[in-house]
């Protein structure tokens, strides 16, 4: 009876994971749960809520270069005595309405300009911050998900691997009865089937906090994670030159994007502060209205009215301001220097990060088919092992111990292939090419 039992382990660990696989194929794909994400996370509509408030305040620059039109008015009653030593005194009172409509034209303001071209780029500086807090998203939902996957297969493992530990007792202990092994076999399977068991509770918790993060992440209860798609095929990384990848994220990254628009903003501030020393030049006017009832002090009794129409050119030109112009020039021309070494030093970190992305995607890939060859080589030497133990050359904790490495590399290499599919994510974020888009190719790994 004991000689079934390594078949039976051999053929319990895909029937373990197919049962995992039907029972998830019910659940959601990757571009599922990133889509319901769009919609729930918060630090993304925070993210969107700004691009809009800087879209909004973008446009509120144009009004320095528009027309400006004000309407004032005014009623007053007006009591006027008037005492000469040559006529008799004489006492006058009359109402006043007055409405004055002004209109102001900026025709030659460089501050005002300035101001306009600072508002338009904040345009791009809105996008460049969405499209970081995009590829943000894309990459934290991509890890949440498979860290689910991976701690559903690390628990499946686990309890394949308490299986066949539990079998591995079970034959110590008829062994024993029978006098073909010693009490040792028994207490080395239990010890190792204690330990198995403590590992499941951990496995258990971990699946249970990776869930709860993906459901806050998505605004679902229970996000179920379709798996992958058995043979797992990993692309390899396209274009294989990292210098290509170093030049896209010089090109695109969202991060460099957001530092050429503070360098521009900040030349224009500079432009702003120059502009100090120049004239203003504005086109002006004005009409007003005024009616008297009841007459004036030179018009008793008598109403009238009085229009008058102005329209003319406002100069102005600064002569001396306490040296605060040229002041105000230093510090904007040393903030634009700061805004020219943060560009630079960022363009530093972000290719070092893409190379660095790069070569961790490649050495994933590596390590997924070392692992592939350990998985087939584990498995070996477990059946070996068993057999040995069966014909008496080899004592179980050689079965042990080699049912341990097996699932432990069968573990690390479900990881391994996960980490190279989120590292790929994480390359593309790095460059600053990251879409939605990227998601589909995993998407058609998964199970339907």
């Amino acid at each position: 009876m004991s000689r079934q039992h390594p078949i039976l382990t051999t053929r319990l660990i895909p029937l373990v994971l197919a049962m995992g696989a039907s029972f998830a194929a019910h659940g959601q794909s990757l571009v599922d749960l990133y889509t319901a994400a769009l919609g729930y996370d918060a630090s993304y509509q925070s993210a969107r809520l700004q691009f809009d408030a800087t879209m909004a305040k973008a446009d509120q620059a144009q009004a320095l270069l528009l027309p400006t039109v004000g309407l004032t008015a005014n009623a007053s009653q007006i009591n006027q005595d008037t005492l000469s030593p040559a006529v008799a005194a004489k006492s006058y009172t009359y109402d006043s309405q007055t409405a004055t409509v002004g209109v102001n034209q900026p025709l030659y303001r460089p501050a005002n300009w300035a101001s306009y071209e600072q508002g338009k780029k904040q345009v791009d500086l809105a996008q460049a911050q969405l499209a970081s807090a995009e590829q943000d998203l894309i990459v934290r939902v991509a890890q949440a998900y498979f860290d689910v996957l991976g701690a559903s297969d690390s628990l499946t493992f686990v309890k394949s691997q308490k299986t066949a530990v539990a079998e591995q007792l079970a034959s110590a202990k008829r062994n024993f009865e029978v006098g073909t092994s010693t009490i040792t076999d028994s207490r080395e399977a239990q010890a190792r089937f204690d330990l198995v068991v403590a590992q499941e509770l951990g496995a258990e918790n971990d699946l249970r906090v990776k869930s709860l993060a993906l459901n806050q992440l998505v605004g679902r209860q229970n996000a179920a994670p379709k798996p992958l798609l058995s043979p797992v095929v990993l692309a390899e990384v396209q274009p294989g030159n990292v210098d290509t990848w170093v030049q896209q994220s010089e090109d695109n990254h969202p991060g460099i994007k957001q530092l050429v628009v503070a360098l521009d903003v900040a030349k224009l501030e500079t432009s702003k502060a120059q502009a100090g020393h120049k004239p203003t030049l504005d086109l002006t006017g004005s009409y007003t209205a005024v009616n008297y009832s009841n007459g004036t002090s030179t018009s008793a009794g008598v109403d009238s009215r009085a229009n008058q129409a102005s329209i003319g050119l406002s100069f102005s030109l600064p002569l001396f301001a306490g040296f605060s112009v040229q002041n105000r020039v230093r510090e904007t021309l040393s903030l634009e220097d700061k805004a020219r070494a943060d560009l630079e030093a960022t363009k530093r970190n972000i290719a070092q990060g893409t190379r660095t992305a790069f070569y961790g995607v490649q050495s994933g890939q590596a390590q997924v088919k070392a692992l592939e060859a350990a998985e087939a080589s584990s498995q070996s030497a477990l059946d070996a092992n068993k057999l040995g133990y069966q014909v008496g050359v080899r004592i179980n904790i050689d079965v042990l111990n080699s049912q341990s490495q097996l699932f432990d590399t069968k573990a690390k290499l479900a990881k391994a292939r996960y980490d190279v599919l989120v590292g790929g994510l994480k390359l593309r974020q790095a460059s600053g090419t990251l879409k939605a888009d990227d998601l589909q190719p995993i998407n058609a790994q998964l199970a339907r």
